[in-house]
């Protein structure tokens, strides 16, 4: 499953900055709410980790948030690396990993943030294990926040979530492509439920546990350590 979700990311990279924002609603506020949530000053030279990073549109928000900041870009897609090489081009202090984000050394970050990348794992305790390994290398009173994709609580609040996303598409994309994008999700997304992202966050270690921002099917959310 991971090597067929590579080689889509591999094959669409140029096209993903274009795809994203006709396929998840607000998306633009959900960056901004997941680097603004990050409790640093904005001169300080902390250490952030963008796990999943993609075309580099989070590291890009956090160095016009944290110009000083140290970031590490990692991504399992060269060609999504070479793109947020370019895009990042103007900024200093930006290191790029082509890595799987479960085999990544996380020891001395202030921070890591990840966005639409963790859905992928398809088993609860492999993502509680990411969580643990996290939680174990972040500096004290470091944090993880996340932004992603999330199954509603009942089968009611699912349907619901499911209906808003497909009239978000319908508005963006052909009826192929709608289509297209619904098979993808069925294939290769594995959401949770919210509750049970943040129960393995409290069971991974972290405290001060909040949902910063919610729209439907999408959330940001983490914790401290």
């Amino acid at each position: 499953m991971i090597d067929r979700v590579k080689k889509h990311f591999q094959d669409e990279a140029d096209t993903f900055d274009a795809r994203v924002v006709k396929s998840v609603p607000f998306y633009a506020d959900m960056l901004e709410a997941l680097v603004s949530v990050l409790p640093f000053k904005r001169m300080e030279a902390r250490k952030i980790l963008d796990l999943g990073c993609g075309t580099g549109s989070i590291s890009k928000k956090i160095k016009e948030h944290f110009p000083k900041a140290l970031v590490t870009c990692v991504d399992f897609s060269e060609n999504m690396l070479e793109i947020a090489k370019n895009k990042l081009r103007g900024y200093r202090d930006i290191r790029y990993v082509v890595s799987d984000v479960r085999a990544f050394d996380f020891s001395g970050y202030d921070a890591v943030v990840s966005s639409l990348t963790l859905h992928h794992l398809r088993r609860g305790q492999e993502k509680l294990g990411l969580y643990k390994k996290i939680y174990s290398g972040l500096r004290k009173g470091g944090v993880l926040y996340l932004a992603d994709l999330v199954l509603g609580e009942t089968d009611h609040l699912q349907r619901l979530n499911l209906e808003m996303w497909k009239g978000f598409l319908s508005q963006h994309l052909s009826a192929k492509g709608m289509n297209e994008r619904r098979r993808r999700y069925k294939r290769e997304d594995r959401p949770f439920k919210l509750s049970e992202e943040l129960a393995w966050l409290k069971q991974a270690g972290f405290r001060h546990i909040d949902v910063v921002w919610k729209y439907y099917h999408f959330a940001v959310f983490g914790g401290q350590k």
